[in-house]
């Protein structure tokens, strides 16, 4: 009996080495060398982990650095919460200049308030955007218009978005907001813009994004864009900033000017700016 304890134990001993061997033999094999630059590079970055990049946190964005270094351009990368100045440490890192992004900010396109679009409907289901947007328009009816339930808010990871308790509309705070992008891509309704902040913080935007025929816009929201076209005959011909698709204005940013002129001819007020749009010549 002691004999087959014995020779038990040893024959499970020597399958365990064997085993351990083969193991260890093909982990010496198939090892991947990870470059030791990622580590470093990563930890350059802010740590935020939130994607504005466009790569899976910032270990995903220190990889696409370190690739894109080989090639002496590390092209449009940027880090939006570190901002040109973790760019800035990046390429001193790599011994390559680097050019400061555009700083850019979240823009919410819906002037769907309370006020401007009353509640025709309660809504008792879930608190989420993405729930609701799967079941109805919305309390307001419009199919386009910001549910206030706050979808975004839970996305924004750095505190820079809250819902107005007035309005019922979320408000972006310019000096949190880090434009990583997380509410342009949890808002269901795709309300939320990246815009450049503009000079001197000027930028001009359309507040709407009901793509419906003007009579059915205006029934759910009382400043919804009507797709009217005055916006577009107005902005200079030089510029032409502004175009109109389905029934919907678009300002381009990159065009835009920011002279204002567009605000005041539109007539439902489905314009927005950051600054008090000029007078009328004739007003």
């Amino acid at each position: 009996m002691s004999l087959t304890i014995l020779f038990s134990v040893i024959t499970l001993g020597i399958l365990a080495i064997l085993f351990a061997s083969i193991l260890y033999g093909a982990a010496k094999k198939f090892a991947v060398e990870e470059d030791p630059r990622i580590d470093e590079v990563t930890e350059l970055l802010p740590g935020a982990n939130c994607g504005g990049c466009g790569f899976p946190g910032c270990r995903g964005f220190a990889e696409a650095l370190v690739g894109a270094s080989e090639s002496g351009d590390l092209g449009t990368l940027a880090c939006p919460p570190g901002g040109a100045d973790t760019m800035a440490k990046v390429g001193e890192y790599f011994g390559i200049e680097t050019k400061a992004p555009e700083p850019k900010v979240a823009v919410l396109r819906c002037g769907g308030s309370c006020g401007n679009a009353p509640a025709k409907t309660k809504y008792e289901g879930p608190s989420s955007c993405a729930v609701a947007h799967s079941l109805f328009a919305g309390e307001s009816g419009c199919p386009s218009g910001c549910l206030g339930l706050g979808d975004c808010v839970s996305a924004c990871t750095f505190g820079a978005l809250s819902i107005n308790s007035e309005t019922g509309l979320p408000e972006v705070n310019e000096e949190k907001c880090t434009a990583c992008g997380a509410c342009v891509t949890d808002c269901p309704r795709k309300l939320f813009e990246l815009r450049p902040t503009g000079r001197k913080g000027r930028r001009v935007w359309v507040n709407c994004q009901n793509v419906e025929k003007g009579a059915a816009s205006r029934k759910s929201c009382t400043v919804s864009c009507i797709g009217c076209g005055k916006c577009v005959k107005t902005c200079p011909e030089k510029i032409s900033a502004i175009t109109l698709e389905n029934n919907l204005a678009y300002i381009d940013p990159a065009k835009c000017i920011a002279c204002g002129l567009c605000i005041n001819v539109c007539p439902t007020g489905a314009i927005s700016a950051t600054f008090e749009p000029p007078q009328r010549k004739n007003a």
